[in-house]
């Protein structure tokens, strides 16, 4: 296993993290016209429980 030789300084260490950034989740409204809440994409809505156009959720 490689085991660094010399102690990362913070600078770089720094600049390295500054990449962790956390992105927002991607949301898209529903195609239901009665209904246009902001869901995942590829789901089915959790408020109207409809997905390509049919019922697939009990709500």
């Amino acid at each position: 296993m490689a085991v660094p030789k010399r102690r990362m300084s913070r600078a770089n260490t720094r600049s390295r993290r500054s990449q962790w950034k956390a992105t927002a989740p991607t949301l898209a409204p529903c195609p239901n016209p009665a209904c246009r809440e902001l869901k995942p994409p590829h789901l089915a809505c959790p408020t109207c429980g409809q997905h390509d156009g049919r019922q697939v959720l009990p709500v």
